[in-house]
């Protein structure tokens, strides 16, 4: 008897939002009425978001992509007999050698789209726990300078070295230490975590267990923001499945070693993806900046040494210890190791996922996978970093995506996200925004956040409504932003100048001043 055709639909949430759901009962009930046997997989996303739902079909020549596919579709793609590959108006060829994807370096993202989700014997056969069981033959401190001689930074925005940070707790004494992972994501234009955990969540536990055995933490929390129901079942279930299995619980894969891991879900304050406010959320206070020191590595939840990566940090993990740090250190450039999953968003004809090594441009992201504009209008600013992030004009456009080559730009990129705007965008109505979200989500914990970001939205509207004060108006927020930038507790106050004065430097003319950069300035 013949083995049923594979047919992967997936399960993420973008997909979901386009009747991925309804696609897979189409195709079942379809395959039903035909006589044809199927086995439907719900599969995570790809990344190319506007293919969504993206339908693969599992050939002896192997996976044939076919979107975006809607309900109506199906029962023209079995006439076009899509289960052997046939020609249709929706076909696209093998996945794999869709530019998009072929043209990336795909090793945190390697799964995800490839695998069932929720599948140990999936994830195994794909080179899952490889990095784990070579942890479980290592030193506690091999592993650490595993990670720290990989390179691999922080994925979350501050980009400090990972393996540092384990160096330091796995130092502390502490009869008990904690792993924990952020995995709030709050900034606009970023989806990789969400991505992740839907599409590859075993990836992200085996990345925390090894975590856990590397610095002696017996218990793991990922804190996810309420706004992913889908993620956080994923998560959950993955869970379950990988305690029963042995990967988690009292004796991690025979080891003799425990570590346990459980999912905490937030409540929706921006704030909490500030490591510090995290622990005070998970702790059940409200989530309100700590002051440092002491640093989460000495004193974190609970007041016991803990780990605070966030989700790519963690899952890039597994790699390394699979396939040892030169492997992984040797991609990238400067100091800026291995690769980073970039997310394309706003107005792109391209929306989606991008995993490459660091030293590729925003111009290879915007328009060699991005495709340019989706108005079709020219592309003016690029916010890299999420909403604190600043606004690059297309003369910034070619500086290679490296943590110091941005640094020197006085930009970040942060998690990834890239947001593009064409020629139409008001820069002056983007900075104020900035602001905005800056005076809403603040904790209010210090003065420079709390009283400068309401302070700054006030100043921005006099600069909008002109008049002859107005050069004295972008002095002022100048020095307000300066005052932000030295004094504020944490990076929301810190970094939401970075926005403001982007935009003032570099596109001057919208806020109806001509001058742009200040002698002084660097940006």
């Amino acid at each position: 008897m013949n083995a049923p055709i594979v047919i992967y639909v997936p399960r993420d949430a973008a997909a979901l939002a386009l009747d991925a759901d309804a696609v897979a009962l189409d195709i079942e009930r379809a395959a039903a009425q035909r006589g044809q046997d199927v086995r439907i997989v719900r599969n995570g996303s790809r990344g190319m978001l506007w293919l969504e739902p993206l339908v693969e079909i599992a050939t002896p020549q192997g996976r044939i992509a076919y979107g975006p596919v809607q309900p109506e579709d199906v029962a023209g793609l079995f006439d076009a007999g899509w289960l052997a590959g046939g020609a249709h108006a929706l076909r696209l060829g093998l996945t794999e050698e869709i530019p998009y994807l072929k043209q990336q370096e795909r090793l945190t993202f390697a799964r995800v789209g490839v695998t069932d989700p929720l599948s140990l014997e999936d994830y195994a056969a794909h080179g899952g726990l490889q990095g784990l069981q070579r942890a479980l033959a290592m030193a506690p401190a091999q592993i650490v300078e595993e990670v720290v001689e990989s390179g691999l930074r922080g994925r979350g925005g501050a980009a400090f070295p990972t393996g540092i940070k384990w160096r330091t707790v796995a130092g502390a004494p502490a009869g008990q230490k904690y792993i924990v992972c952020n995995a709030d994501e709050g900034d606009s234009g970023t989806f990789a975590d969400r991505l992740l955990m839907e599409g590859d969540p075993y990836v992200l536990i085996e990345g925390m267990t090894i975590a856990g055995l590397a610095v002696g933490a017996t218990q793991g929390y990922i804190y996810v923001r309420s706004e992913y129901p889908q993620a956080i079942a994923t998560l959950q279930a993955a869970i379950e499945c990988a305690r029963e299995a042995g990967w988690l619980g009292e004796d991690v894969h025979g080891s003799g070693r425990r570590y346990d891991l459980e999912v905490r879900v937030g409540a929706g304050a921006y704030i909490c993806g500030e490591e510090t406010s995290l622990l005070e959320s998970i702790e059940g206070k409200r989530g309100v900046v700590r002051a440092k020191p002491p640093l989460p590595a000495v004193s974190g939840l609970f007041g016991r040494p803990t780990v605070i990566n966030n989700v790519i940090s963690l899952a890039t993990v597994p790699i390394i210890l699979a396939r040892g740090a030169a492997y992984y250190r040797d991609y990238g450039v400067g100091r800026s190791h291995g690769t980073l999953p970039f997310q394309l968003a706003g107005n792109l004809k391209h929306g989606g996922l991008v995993e490459k090594a660091f030293g590729l441009t925003l111009r290879d992201l915007l328009y060699g996978f991005g495709g340019g504009s989706a108005s079709g209008r020219p592309l003016r600013a690029v916010q890299v970093g999420g909403p604190l992030g600043a606004y690059l004009p297309e003369s910034q456009w070619d500086v290679p995506l490296d943590y110091e080559a941005y640094a020197q730009i006085s930009a970040m990129i942060g998690h990834g996200g890239l947001v593009a705007f064409d020629d139409t965008v008001d820069m002056a109505r983007m900075a104020r925004y900035a602001m905005a979200f800056c005076a809403i989500e603040s904790c209010g914990k210090c003065t420079p956040c709390r009283i400068g970001s309401t302070r700054g939205v006030e100043t921005l509207d006099r600069i909008a409504a002109g008049g002859p004060g107005r050069e004295q108006q972008v002095h002022l927020l100048r020095d307000l932003c300066d005052t932000m930038l030295a004094g504020s507790l944490c990076a929301l106050g810190g970094m939401a100048p970075y926005p403001v004065l982007s935009a003032l430097n570099h596109f001057p003319q919208d806020f109806g001043i001509e001058s742009s950069l200040p002698a002084a300035h660097t940006a």
